[in-house]
């Protein structure tokens, strides 16, 4: 079936309208009309060529909520009119040690992405969620059950959400636990929300005084001006677990001084550049660690989903038509959005192709 999409044919060559191919649903299949689809930075990474070879034509999107139109004779868990969602992954080996354990995100044999993975569907490789519809095998399809309202707000969950709360749930963020945050953008916001939901005393870390009320409003207990040496050197040694989010490089020394013993700072961001070499010492000398999180399994991500839809936890979005696209990613590469872009795939219909 034939579908109205968004995409790019060259790394140098704006979004534009286009007409991509859905294969018809096969017996495993859900096919699903978009409502929504988040903006994330790995879309405009993709879409620009930035990082390594892009498959083009390129369609990004892996953020994606939408409704059920029509399901395969074997699918159990979904039916026509479900609100569901797709995140960064529809396929995976399904039979290595990770997959056996419901880690399909580190399968060793490699995870199909939303957009730009191998497929055997025209034009050879996936194309994601800047279109009207998507049809994907209902082990990746995900439920969502916060309230209509709220859906556009839920799509950023589905790459943002799962990519902070994997890594809280893994190093057990909870009550009697001290955590950081480095970073108050598209991943950080989400971090703050989840940890406090979680019960942990969460502490927001900001280059900028004036996030101070921003970070706290979201639910830090604390905000820490990371260029503060006086209020950083307070915060010495008492930190069980820091989330950086930050996506340049730095001095990793700065979070694992602050570290407790057996504390651990789990990095989020891909800089462009290599981070300094930490400190040996620092962490030999407090059994530290620094450690690395990539989204989540399914069932991870579908727990995610119900916890933030129990705790009332959505994204901060702004809404756009597909037509900003191109202008979404220059104020994206500006950090000039609060938090993460949310496209109104209705736009789409509206004389995009």
């Amino acid at each position: 079936m034939q579908v109205k999409a968004y995409g790019t044919h060259a790394a140098d060559r704006p979004l534009e309208p286009m007409v991509i191919e859905r294969r018809e649903p096969g017996p495993r299949d859900v096919a699903i009309e978009i409502t929504y689809c988040g903006v994330c930075h790995s879309d405009l990474h993709t879409a620009r060529g930035e990082w390594g070879e892009t498959p083009y034509p390129c369609v990004p999107g892996h953020e994606i909520v939408g409704t059920v139109r029509s399901v395969g004779a074997e699918v159990t868990r979904f039916q026509v009119g479900d609100t569901v969602g797709v995140g960064c992954l529809v396929d995976s080996c399904g039979h290595c040690d990770s997959c056996k354990e419901d880690l399909e995100n580190y399968c060793t044999n490699g995870w199909t992405g939303t957009y730009g993975g191998p497929t055997k569907d025209a034009p050879e490789h996936t194309l994601g969620g800047y279109s009207q519809a998507i049809v994907v095998d209902e082990h990746f399809v995900l439920s969502i059950s916060h309230p209509r309202e709220q859906l556009a707000a839920v799509a950023p969950l589905l790459c943002a959400g799962i990519t902070t709360y994997s890594p809280l749930r893994h190093w057990n963020a909870g009550p009697g636990k001290k955590v950081g945050v480095v970073g108050i953008g598209g991943l950080g916001h989400m971090a703050i929300k989840i940890a406090h939901a979680m019960g942990a005393h969460v502490v927001a870390f900001t280059s900028t005084p004036a996030k101070r009320q921003d970070a706290r409003d979201l639910g830090a207990d604390e905000a820490i001006v990371s260029r503060d040496e006086e209020e950083m050197a307070a915060h010495a040694g008492s930190f069980d677990l820091i989330i950086d989010t930050v996506a340049a490089s730095h001095d990793l020394d700065t979070y694992v001084n602050l570290l407790h013993r057996d504390g651990t700072l789990v990095l989020l961001g891909v800089p462009d550049q290599p981070h300094p070499t930490p400190n040996v010492g620092g962490l030999i000398f407090g059994r530290k660690t620094i450690a690395g999180s990539l989204i989540g399994g399914l069932a991870e991500t579908q727990e995610m989903l119900d916890f933030c839809a129990e705790h009332g936890i959505v994204s901060d979005v702004e809404m756009i038509e597909m037509q900003q696209i191109d202008e979404a990613y220059d104020r994206m590469q500006r950090s000039d959005v609060r938090y993460r872009f949310v496209i109104d795939s209705a736009s789409l219909a509206a004389g995009a192709a």
